[in-house]
This record gives C-alpha cells, structure tokens and sequence, in this order.
C-alpha cells in the first residue's frame, strides 16, 4: 500500500514539473510570437497613408492599437488589418476617431438624410432604422428583412465624418415563407388603397412595413391623422397577421423623425 502511495505522489509530482515547464516556456514562445507580429503589423499600417497616426503594442500575441484616424470606418479598417496577421489572438482597439466637431443635431440631420435613401428602389419598405447621437455615438436600430439594408445603413455611418462610435442595435427579421407572404400581402393592401397610394410615389419616405413571426409594426412619417388610421385599418385587416403596431408619426405632430 505505501508502495502505491508513493507511486501516486509520483504521478503528481511529475505532473507538477511537467505543467511547471510548460508554463515556464508559455512567455518565451509569446515572446517569439510578439516579434515577428510587431515589424508585420507595423509594416501594414506604414502602407496604409490614412492609418499613418497608428501605433500598435504586442504582448503574448495581443494587439493594443492607439493613435487617431479622421474616420470610424479608418480604425475598423486598422483593427482587421491587424486581426489578419498571423498568430495575433486578439486585438485591443483604442483607436481615438479624431475628425471635424460636428454637434449631434448636425451628425443626426445628416445621418438621417443619407439612412432615408439605403436602398431606395429595392424594397426598402420592408427595413427600419432608427438612429440617435450622443457625444458623437451613434446608436443605431431598427430591422432589416436580408441584412443588405443594414450592411448598407453601417457603411454609410462609419464612413460619416463626426462619428467617435456606433452601438448597432439592428436585428434581422426571421427567415420564413409566413413572413414573406404577410408582408407582400401587407404592401398590396397598404399601397392599392387610393388614400395611401401617394406613399408609393416618393421611395425614399415610405410606410415601412416590418413582420416578425406574424406580427406586423408599421414605421414612417404620414400626412395626417385619418392616413395613419388607414394603414393601421388595412393592416388589421390580413389574415393570418395576429397582431398589428400602429407606429406610424403624423407629420404636423412631429417636426423631425429620425426613422428611415
């Protein structure tokens, strides 16, 4: 019996130096690691003109970027540059978004000008985004039936001058055939009614009409009240939708929408 209790100890003490070693070599081959990451992620950012007030720091294969770019779309550019060098396993990016001072009022204005024509022509009333600006944040959300709609929105604001940061709060709508025949079923009755069927003219200021598993949300700026109860009316009105949220904003009550 004492035989195989000091087998046992054994085991464990050979466990112990094995594990010691390891970790005894652990910062010696991230040490190896961080010195080829560092000259190839240095010489990445050297051939990039507007990443030239970038710096970078590795330790045990983690990136720390700092510096300024003029663009949020500039240091998500410098982050997947260095996410793509080899053996970096992480990247920390404290990339400071510099630009021109824009106030949030002007940032908002102009960003809802730009979400209000993503994708103008290709069933954009089947998206919602919805966008607001604090201390250059951008928070944006809303749904989108393909993620197009939303890849499109996120490009627009990135590559906006004046925003620091973007909190992306849009989802996509869930695939299914259900949603899809609702939601076509919801556009013919919504826009073949003569008093809603102007909305169909202007493609950049349509009723949006989301679907989630049934349930349909209707967003946009309408003329007036009696516009606003019709479309609610014609939306009740399908079969198979089991509920129906109004959210339409009439235009005289409301001097500025942010949603698109």
């Amino acid at each position: 019996m004492t035989k195989n209790v000091w087998k046992s100890l054994g085991g464990i003490l050979a466990v112990g130096t094995l594990s010691a070693t390891l970790l005894a070599q652990t910062p010696a081959a991230a040490a190896r690691y961080d010195n080829q990451i560092q000259p190839a992620i240095e010489h990445k950012l050297a051939t990039k003109k507007q990443l030239s007030d970038v710096k970078s720091r590795v330790e045990d294969g983690i990136v720390t970027l700092t510096g300024t770019v003029d663009l949020y779309q500039r240091k998500l550019d410098a982050a997947k540059l260095a996410r793509k060098t080899s053996n970096v396993q992480g990247v920390r990016n404290l990339i400071t978004v510099a630009g021109p001072n824009i106030t949030d009022a002007q940032l908002e204005q102009k960003l809802g000008r730009k979400l209000t024509y993503v994708r103008v022509g290709y069933d954009n009333v089947f998206d919602y985004f919805a966008i607001g600006v604090k201390d250059g944040v951008v928070t944006v959300e809303g749904q989108d039936r393909t993620g197009v709609g939303r890849d499109e929105a996120l490009a627009d604001i990135y590559n906006q001058p004046g925003v620091k940061d973007v909190v992306d709060k849009i989802s996509l709508e869930p695939v299914s055939f259900f949603d899809d025949d609702l939601r076509i079923r919801a556009a013919r009755v919504i826009y073949r009614d003569p008093v809603l069927s102007k909305y169909a003219i202007d493609p950049a200021h349509p009723i949006r009409i989301i679907v989630d598993n049934g349930h349909i949300t209707l967003y946009g700026v309408v003329i007036d009240v009696m516009d606003k109860q019709v479309a609610g009316i014609r939306a009740n009105q399908l079969f198979g939708a089991f509920s129906v949220d109004n959210k339409l904003v009439v235009e005289k009550d409301s001097d500025q929408s942010n949603g698109m």
